[in-house]
């Protein structure tokens, strides 16, 4: 009975270590656990409905927040900025009327040429200032060079050189000058100088600071040119190429001073009041014809029609 009880008491923990052991064992205890995921087996009988807005729109949220007393700020528009050019002409040159000097005796005359005086020392002053950032800057050779920048552009517009128009022409110039010619054929032509084209106001402006500085130069000429544009279908809708016509324009040219690599470059052309009004452009438009069944042909009609017609003897 003893003996019996001592195998009983040797052989428990034997089993329990041997059945621990086993366990640790077990293949399953390496595979991982399986993902539970809990699966809707009924449907819910109701459904909260959704939440509908106070306010169909945006100007009626206003309205009601601006009765309530609530103050609501402004919105912030912000303009994105260009550094290399300005964004139009900061002084624009004023042409006189029918580009003619009046006599300095009479009443007009003595205005302009009192106008003439302030404009020319404006000029002096902004020359001073240009020549500090552009050592080269000559009045003499400027207005040449600038009629050559002018008919370099123009060039290279007709062939349409992006990236030599860039050279030549500000961000802002760029798109008055490309704007509609996508399905457009334009040829221009430049014959010759009328007159020799001169400097009639040179402009100096510092921006946010003293060091970001540009400068603007207004040249006058008078060209003989020739202009003719072509729609997508090859139509004449402007000018002609064998018409010359004399032109008479004010150009303005600028250049970012404070850039070591700038140029100067075609920015915007000034417009008096006073010029003519241009030709109307000539538009291509299509003309409705009658309404055809799928088994009819355009010439059959179009032969009834003439035969029906009476014939004036």
């Amino acid at each position: 009975m003893a003996a019996s009880m001592r195998q009983a008491v040797v052989k428990l923990p034997l089993r329990s270590y041997l059945q621990r052991t086993g366990c640790l064992l077990n293949p399953t205890r390496l595979t991982p656990c399986s993902l539970m995921m809990p699966v809707r087996t009924k449907k819910r009988g109701y459904i909260p409905p959704k939440p509908k807005p106070e306010f169909t729109t945006q100007e009626e949220a206003m309205a009601y927040a601006k009765d309530s007393g609530i103050v609501i700020p402004p919105e912030k528009i912000i303009w994105p900025l260009n550094v290399f050019c300005t964004a139009g002409i900061f002084d624009p040159y004023v042409p006189p009327e029918g580009d003619a000097r009046l006599s300095p005796l009479s009443k007009d005359g003595l205005k302009q040429k009192t106008e003439h005086l302030k404009q020319m020392g404006a000029t002096q002053l902004s020359i001073r200032k240009i020549r500090n950032f552009d050592p080269e800057f000559n009045i003499k050779t400027f207005a040449e060079q600038a009629q050559n920048i002018f008919i370099e552009a123009h060039n290279n517009l007709t062939n349409f050189n992006r990236h030599k128009l860039h050279e030549l022409v500000t961000e802002h110039c760029y798109p008055e000058l490309v704007r509609g010619n996508q399905y457009k054929t334009i040829r221009w032509k430049f014959l010759e100088s009328l007159e020799p084209p001169r400097i009639v106001q040179v402009r100096y402006l510092s921006m946010v600071n003293e060091e970001n500085a540009y400068g603007q130069v207004t040249v006058r000429m008078h060209t003989r040119q020739t202009l003719a544009i072509y729609d997508r279908f090859g139509r004449l809708m402007y000018g002609g190429e064998n018409v010359p016509k004399d032109v008479l324009e004010y150009v303005v040219f600028e250049k970012h001073l404070s850039n070591r690599y700038g140029q100067w470059r075609l920015h915007d052309k000034i417009v008096p009041s006073w010029a003519p009004p241009k030709d109307p452009i000539i538009k291509t438009v299509m003309i409705p014809g009658p309404k055809l069944d799928p088994s009819q042909e355009y010439e059959e009609i179009t032969s009834a029609q003439q035969a029906s017609t009476p014939v004036n003897q």
